[in-house]
């Protein structure tokens, strides 16, 4: 194996590993807040989905990639190529929209009670469920066309015009079809960070104004309120997703238009599309004050006082 192949499989290899243990380390860190009975957020649900979608993207492309740098090419076959890439493709589309329901649904709940957005606020917490169910629903059917193109590496020896992943292949449909395709996918984007970054700049100001109606108050006190943490954390999120994103969105349209398939772009449009499911949770927990102890005396106090 040469010295280049190898570091790009250790890359790939500490990405992975940093995925995993990171969105696994989050899921651990909300069962245990609810089982010891900490207050529920709004958006807790939103990024419990949002952590498993993450999770999957690691799964379906950071571990066959990184199996393909190791020189393991023929590992999967037609059929878990199709499997692979449309679990990785639902997987990643869930999470651009689940990050776009974390940041509306918070520029809701930090926005003024007294405001027009009061009707929302109240109905809310009720449409969060069905949200997520329904982004998991629409991503599944949206990319029912992406299974048809991708099969095995082996069985393309005879086949031109093919895009090789390394591991499998796609073999594309036609310069219209996929064009379209594309077209529309990019556009579904766009539309996403659009709605990020309207409810990112909501939730600036609001945070801005709020901060200079109790200055009085951040003068006793260095820390945060648990709610401002909460919208950091957001905020955080939403701009490291953005950036990553329109960067991956650069070489995705690369990669989809330009004649020339490069090795080099296909490895790096994948390793710049899984840092965003690899850092965002150690974003989240580094946010999160709470603390799975002081949740305790709840569960105390409520069975004192049924006793």
């Amino acid at each position: 194996m040469a010295s280049r192949d190898l570091a790009t499989a250790m890359v790939f290899l500490v990405q992975t590993l940093a995925g995993i243990l990171g969105n696994s380390s989050l899921l651990l860190h909300y069962l245990i807040l609810h089982f010891t009975g900490c207050k529920f957020r709004l958006t807790d649900l939103i990024l419990k989905h949002l952590t498993v979608a993450n999770a999957l993207v690691i799964l379906s492309k950071g571990v066959p990639q990184t199996m393909a740098a190791l020189g393991m090419k023929h590992f999967l076959d037609d059929t878990g190529c199709k499997l692979v890439f449309y679990v990785h493709r639902v997987s990643r589309d869930v999470s651009i929209g689940s990050t776009c329901l974390l940041s509306v649904f918070q520029a809701i709940t930090v926005s003024p009670i007294c405001s027009r957005w009061m009707g929302l606020k109240v109905k809310a917490p009720k449409y969060v469920g069905p949200s997520t169910i329904l982004c998991w629903i629409l991503n599944m059917m949206l990319n029912v066309m992406v299974p048809m193109n991708v099969t095995g590496k082996w069985q393309n020896n005879n086949i031109t015009r093919i895009k090789d992943y390394d591991y499998c292949s796609a073999i594309p449909h036609g310069k219209i079809t996929d064009s379209l395709y594309i077209a529309l996918m990019l556009f579904r984007d766009v539309v996403f960070v659009g709605l990020m970054l309207w409810a990112s700049s909501f939730m600036v100001f609001i945070l801005y104004r709020h901060k200079q109606q109790v200055q009085y108050i951040h003068a006793l006190s260095h820390r945060s309120s648990p709610g401002s943490r909460a919208t950091q954390s957001i905020l955080v999120l939403v701009t490291t997703f953005v950036l990553l994103s329109s960067l991956s969105s650069i070489l995705q349209f690369s990669l989809a238009f330009f004649s020339i398939h490069k090795m080099w772009l296909v490895k790096t449009s994948t390793l710049i599309a899984g840092c965003f499911p690899a850092i965002s949770p150690y974003i989240l927990m580094s946010y999160d004050s709470r603390v799975p102890t002081h949740c305790l005396p709840w569960i105390i106090a409520a069975k004192s006082s049924v006793l």
